[in-house]
């Protein structure tokens, strides 16, 4: 289904995909890479990554950040990306009442859902795909307290996996980690993989938590 969010900003575009069946489990929105270097909900690796959660039972949320495509305003550099995603998380808190509300991404998207978890209890569990730990200062998830996993691509210029380990220890042992091997920050040929692995993850939590 696609639709528009009211955002601070302006109206937001988003796409929400129901789990089958239909019964949804929790909800999560997840993020996409940055708006200036051509992200959009459309990346394939934050398809194959909400793919793979609507497939675990999530209803998934992806919606465009501020000035990209038909989304209204503009990226500042102001971490105005995070308030966007609070408004994607207040719609699907309306839909979906009751429910575990998760919250994730891809490269930038998955700093942004750090940067919106360590301020927003709602989100109970957060799902990072390449967490750019070179490209951005991302020493905020030492503060983040929600469980999660973390899926790094093995030969990525923006951060590793072992590179997460070396600066942020600790938060790298409190989140269940993954590493794809031998491709870069794109998880090149390997997208499928980003699906299975994160439906596998979200499944074995829902089970946790059922």
């Amino acid at each position: 289904m696609d639709l528009f969010l009211a955002g601070a900003a302006g109206r937001l575009e988003a796409r929400l995909w129901e789990p089958d069946p239909p019964e949804a489990r929790a909800a999560v929105v997840f993020c996409h890479p940055h708006p200036l270097y051509g992200g959009t909900m459309d990346n394939k690796v934050v398809f194959r990554a909400a793919r793979g959660l609507q497939r675990a039972g999530l209803a998934t949320l992806r919606f465009n950040f501020r000035g990209v495509k038909r989304s209204e305003g503009k990226h500042d550099g102001q971490g105005g990306e995070a308030d966007d995603l609070g408004v994607a998380l207040d719609w699907m808190e309306a839909r979906y009442p009751g429910l575990p509300l998760w919250a994730g991404g891809f490269s930038f998207g998955s700093r942004t859902a750090v940067q919106r978890a360590i301020v927003d209890p709602r989100i109970r569990r957060l799902v990072l795909v390449a967490l750019p730990v070179l490209a951005f200062d991302v020493s905020y998830v030492a503060q983040v307290k929600q469980p999660g996993f973390v899926l790094m691509a093995q030969n990525d210029e923006y951060g590793t996996l072992a590179e997460l380990q070396r600066r942020y220890p600790e938060a790298a042992a409190r989140f269940e980690t993954s590493e794809v091997p031998g491709v870069g920050h794109f998880f090149e040929n390997e997208t499928h993989t980003v699906e299975a692995r994160v439906m596998e993850y979200a499944r074995r939590a829902l089970l946790e938590t059922s």
